[in-house]
């Protein structure tokens, strides 16, 4: 039997649950108590867990196999801190019951210092073939290939798309791009070389699509998707439908992909990160007036919006404060981690009965030192 996060979350559960929408969300609450209790037993379990959060619990003075009960109990470890993820040794991350298994590294922007490094080894497979499920065959036809105008390099992002295209049954092309050198030029005031590298990357993606007939979906980032647009109707090239991440995603940039760039090309955007996963946005509604509504891949990750200065509270429903994250594979734990994001705080809805968040930028009383270059 799968366990408790798959059963419920997979797409073809969903439509099935008839009770009205707190039915759901208690029933969610439930799946996602039943998954912490699963999560802390397999990391802190001599056998199966991994050596730092073993090492960090010689030094409790309580069992978290024994204590830990629910998702609130969580608390109890306080926030998890960025810094224990830059630097190694990594394999203090991977859980003795994947010690043998090949290991990924995938590495956040960068754009903050050192990198921060997370291991993998299905993590990221899981969560774009949950993601696949969400995208309509009509517009990301099983068959078609792609083209992934994005980070490369250390990003999971490069790897996920990969597995993405080939899961629908396409290949992947890819373009060479470095978003720590386009953080370095900005940083720099060196704009121009900065606009000459984007231009540069966006050669290569035309390049590729015009060589390739096969080329029907797209993954990139606002700017880039932009930048393509104004070269090429994407439509007229052979694109059926993109899929489109990025900080830069606003509610402004969501109509104007969807109303002006994209002229009937399907536009599905996404916010993740290399340590939550693939938030999938709420299906579009005129109501929502364009708004970026995004649900995490609840258990597997839980996203909260949080008072910046009291980071264990969380604020109301429609609030912006601060984003904090929390992670629960067997592959990854990561309790109460408090990102660089702030977004408004999104109610359940009928199909995602969990927490989402609306319209993620980076945090404002970070925005003088980040620089997000490409994204």
């Amino acid at each position: 039997m799968p366990p408790v996060w798959l059963r419920y979350t997979q797409k073809t559960v969903i439509p099935t649950i008839s009770a009205d929408l707190d039915t759901k969300v208690k029933s969610a609450r439930r799946a996602l108590d039943a998954w912490v209790r699963e999560i802390v037993s397999w990391h802190f379990d001599p056998v199966t867990g991994c050596p730092f959060w073993l090492d960090y619990a010689k030094r409790l003075d309580w069992d978290p196999r024994r204590e830990i009960r629910s998702y609130d109990d969580l608390d109890r470890f306080g926030f998890f801190q960025d810094d224990w993820l830059r630097g190694g040794p990594v394999r203090r991350w991977v859980p003795r019951a994947y010690a043998d298994k090949p290991v990924f590294i995938f590495e956040t922007g960068g754009s903050t210092g050192v990198p921060k490094s997370r291991i993998s080894i299905d993590d990221f497979r899981t969560d774009y073939e949950a993601f696949s499920a969400t995208l309509p065959d009509q517009f990301f036809p099983p068959g078609a290939d792609w083209l992934m105008v994005g980070p490369s390099g250390p990003r999971r992002l490069r790897l996920a798309v990969e597995h993405l295209a080939q899961h629908r049954g396409g290949i992947c092309f890819m373009v060479d791009l470095d978003p720590r050198w386009v953080i370095k030029l900005i940083k720099l005031g060196k704009f121009d070389e900065a606009e000459r590298y984007k231009q540069h990357v966006i050669e290569q993606g035309l390049t590729l699509l015009r060589a390739h007939d096969n080329i029907q979906c797209l993954f990139t980032t606002p700017k880039l998707l932009e930048a393509l647009s104004e070269k090429v109707s994407l439509r007229k090239a052979g694109i059926k439908g993109v899929f489109c991440g990025g900080t830069e995603m606003t509610p402004q940039f969501h109509r104007f992909a969807v109303e002006e760039l994209l002229d009937g090309v399907y536009f599905a955007p996404t916010y993740g990160n290399t340590l939550m996963g693939l938030a999938v946005h709420k299906p579009r509604v005129p109501e929502d007036n364009f708004a970026v509504i995004y649900y995490p891949p609840a258990p597997k990750a839980v996203t909260e919006v949080v008072d910046p200065d009291h980071p264990e509270r969380l604020v109301g429903c429609g609030q912006t404060e601060r984003v904090r994250l929390t992670t629960l594979t067997r592959e990854f734990f990561m309790p109460r981690f408090l990102e660089r994001d702030e977004a408004e705080r999104e109610a359940p809805c009928d199909l995602y009965p969990w927490d989402g968040v609306r319209n993620v930028r980076p945090f404002s009383r970070f925005q003088s030192k980040v620089v997000e270059g490409v994204y």
